[in-house]
């Protein structure tokens, strides 16, 4: 069975940096997306950053110019780099693969999250 391994979480100050990874283990045929999202007390998760198979990827808005997410298809790992971090991104950040199926179709996995937080 596939599971997703994060690590990279912490506590720093505003202004920091924090890498974190995402790696599966198991079998798998194909990612199609690797993504984050966070959730914060209170609040829905939100997408943080994509990364399609094409080799494109998309952010939001809050994190634009400050986070940077990349990929390692040969390890089947996931990166998001974190630099200027404000309080304001203080979460539980959760890695994404969209796995496809040999026999067609998709299927959403999920890591187990990772507490980040930014103290001001």
């Amino acid at each position: 069975q596939v599971q997703l391994v994060e690590s990279g979480g912490g506590l720093v100050q505003a202004g920091g940096s924090l890498r974190l990874s995402c790696a599966a283990s198991g079998s798998i045929f194909s990612i199609n997306a690797m993504g984050w999202y966070r959730q914060a007390p209170g609040k829905q998760r939100e997408l943080v950053a994509a990364h399609l198979g094409g080799g494109s990827a998309s952010y939001a808005d809050s994190v634009k110019g400050r986070f940077t997410i990349s990929r390692d298809n040969a390890k089947n790992t996931v990166y998001l780099q974190m630099n200027s971090l404000k309080p304001e991104d203080t979460a539980v950040y959760y890695c994404n693969f969209r796995l496809l199926s040999p026999f067609g179709g998709a299927s959403d996995l999920w890591g187990q999250g990772t507490q980040v937080t930014v103290s001001s």
